[in-house]
């Protein structure tokens, strides 16, 4: 199997990519949906995208890249001895609660049961972009850069912080 070893992993970045997309989209369409809850119209066309977005890109792509990155793994056992690869998946299982739970935030505010804000929402999409930091850098390095992941885990919690000790003004 080692010969189809790179054509799936040009299929596992790809899956990636379209995944991502997704985990960077979606809260930006949750914090317009929270912020124009009163426009029904506007808010039954970002409905229909959450849930098309989740259902028809991100969960195939989720599942794309799991499915092709074990095959990469069983393929190439060997990365499983490396610390930047068990560090990678433990983010990786942090990457994929995040995506679910997005589909519990798609579900809430589908039924408008969501009491969470805009701002939650803007702090919450600063999840996806720290762990795809970690992660690229850890894969590329192949290493777990201690002084880099405390200094931009650090950068990304005062981002987060900003994100949500921001006074709102009243429209």
């Amino acid at each position: 199997m080692q010969e189809y070893y790179l054509p799936i992993l040009a299929f596992h970045i790809l899956s990636v990519l379209s995944w991502m997309a997704v985990l960077f989209y979606m809260p930006r369409l949750f914090v317009y949906h929270q912020e124009h809850r009163y426009k029904r119209d506007f808010v039954k066309v970002v409905k229909i995208q959450e849930e098309k977005i989740y259902k028809v890109i991100g969960v195939p792509a989720m599942w794309a890249t799991i499915i092709s990155g074990a095959t990469l793994l069983y393929i190439n056992p060997t990365l499983l001895k490396e610390g930047w690869m068990i560090a990678k998946l433990i983010l990786l299982v942090l990457l994929i609660a995040y995506s679910f739970s997005m589909e519990y935030f798609r579900k809430i505010l589908e039924e408008d049961k969501c009491y969470r804000d805009g701002q939650f929402f803007r702090a919450y999409n600063e999840i996806p972009t720290i762990l795809s930091i970690l992660i690229v850098t850890f894969v590329i390095m192949k290493s777990i850069p201690i002084y880099f992941s405390i200094l931009i885990t650090l950068f990304f919690g005062f981002i987060i912080y900003k994100i949500l000790t921001k006074k709102v003004e009243q429209s």
